[in-house]
């Protein structure tokens, strides 16, 4: 096996940034540990799940908010316009895509614009479709606001997916109005084409069925992929879509909630952001401007580091899988620090690939059945954003309960 711990040591420490670094987080309230009790029910799992990183968020981000903190008054702020003109150099640099300022708008997270979308633009008995197997708030949102969710499942395809348009056909009723899609895919990391989107935006344009584009993972492409917005590819898409992104997977803030949407149409534009100004949903709180700017504006280094690091990840998880445990199978992400695993050689049922996983090699990762019972059936979702010395502990742990199976 390629002893891939040490592989490109420079991509851990490129720049200064010291990825290798294990940063013990207890006592910070963190999601991805303090969860493990309730959700798991017990304790003592490695928790490779919730997808955040386990890098500290970069010192270029944290300095500007200790600057900020240093004058002791948290009284209400002005939205800096800053803010609007670092994300349109930001989307236009690494995504190609002019965007104007008039079609941007602070959101309260990604998850809380689908459900305000839904809300605003669907009526209780109008229905929504999503592409399983896909992020699990897409099913959970539409349904805990009481719409019906329409299933439109990805093809499976040689280690990857692709959307299957003609039973898009065949589903999509006269009663759907909105779309969710995943734009990089999760949890396959799939970097959707630019074909494939005109595509989609041409039979959502059709149809009128609003797209809900969630590009969360954008800037994260890896292995020389490349993102495509949505509402770039074509007028359709433009005139039919909302974009949500964020910097808070690519810089592990998820904890400032510094979204945001972009809408071109201004029809959709004035009849959302009416709703969010009414109800004083578009106005950020005050760390969050200072941390997306500080993003946008000096974390290019970081970013291609941090990326480089995943990368020699994703590796070492192929290579110890196929050297150590052939029986589960990494699908290889075009975007994001998320693999999704293969089990189903393994030939257990999701009890047994549950209790292999949790009870047996004491990890904590997310089952493919939270993204789709039956197109998730006999997957897990690995986060591989960690030092590799966590990585490789995870996978010892899971190679030595995959050999007990066969005693």
């Amino acid at each position: 096996m390629t002893n891939n711990t040490s592989l490109n040591h420079s991509a851990a420490t490129a720049g200064g940034y010291d990825f290798d670094k294990i940063v013990d987080r207890s006592g910070s309230g963190d999601l991805k540990h303090g969860a493990l009790l309730p959700r798991w029910g017990r304790d003592d799992l490695l928790p490779l799940w919730v997808a955040d990183m386990d890098f500290e968020t970069p010192a270029f981000i944290t300095d500007a908010l200790k600057k900020r903190m240093e004058h002791s008054l948290f009284g209400y702020t002005v939205v800096p316009e800053e803010l609007w003109t670092s994300i349109i150099n930001w989307i236009d640099v690494h995504h190609q895509w002019r965007v104007k300022r008039e079609w941007l708008s602070f959101i309260p997270g990604i998850v809380k614009g689908i459900g305000l979308v839904i809300n605003i633009f669907t009526r209780p008995d109008e229905k929504v479709i999503i592409q399983p197997p896909v992020y699990h708030p897409f099913r959970l949102v539409p349904e805990g606001n009481g719409r019906e969710v329409v299933y439109n499942p990805l093809r499976e395809n040689n280690g990857s997916y692709e959307m299957d348009f003609d039973n898009l056909e065949k589903v999509a009723d006269d009663k759907c109005r909105v779309l969710i899609l995943c734009n990089p895919h999760n949890p396959a990391g799939i970097c959707w084409s630019r074909e494939t989107l005109v595509r989609l935006a041409d039979f959502c344009y059709r149809h009128h069925i609003l797209v809900i584009s969630d590009e969360i993972h954008c800037d994260m492409a890896i292995f020389g992929h490349k993102h495509v917005p949505f509402a770039s590819v074509s007028d359709e898409a433009r005139e039919n879509s909302i974009t949500f992104q964020a910097p808070s997977k690519t810089f592990n803030i998820a904890g400032i909630v510094s979204s945001y949407a972009i809408v071109p149409n201004q029809e959709i534009r004035t009849r959302f952001y009416h709703w969010l100004t009414a109800n004083e949903m578009d106005d950020p709180t005050l760390f969050a401007p200072i941390a997306t700017i500080a993003a946008y504006e000096q974390g290019e280094p970081w970013r291609k580091a941090m990326l480089a690091y995943v990368e020699d990840n994703v590796r070492f998880v192929e290579d110890y899988c196929r050297d150590h445990i052939p029986g589960i199978r990494p699908w290889r992400p075009q975007a994001s620090f998320l693999v999704w695993l293969d089990c189903r050689q393994l030939g257990l049922s999701h009890e047994a690939l549950l209790d292999l996983f949790i009870d047996k090699a004491h990890l904590a990762l997310n089952d493919g059945e939270m993204f789709g019972k039956r197109e998730g059936h006999g997957f897990m979702r690995l986060n591989v954003a960690t030092p590799r010395a966590i990585l490789k502990q995870a996978l010892d742990q899971l190679a030595a309960a995959v050999a007990q199976l066969a005693k």
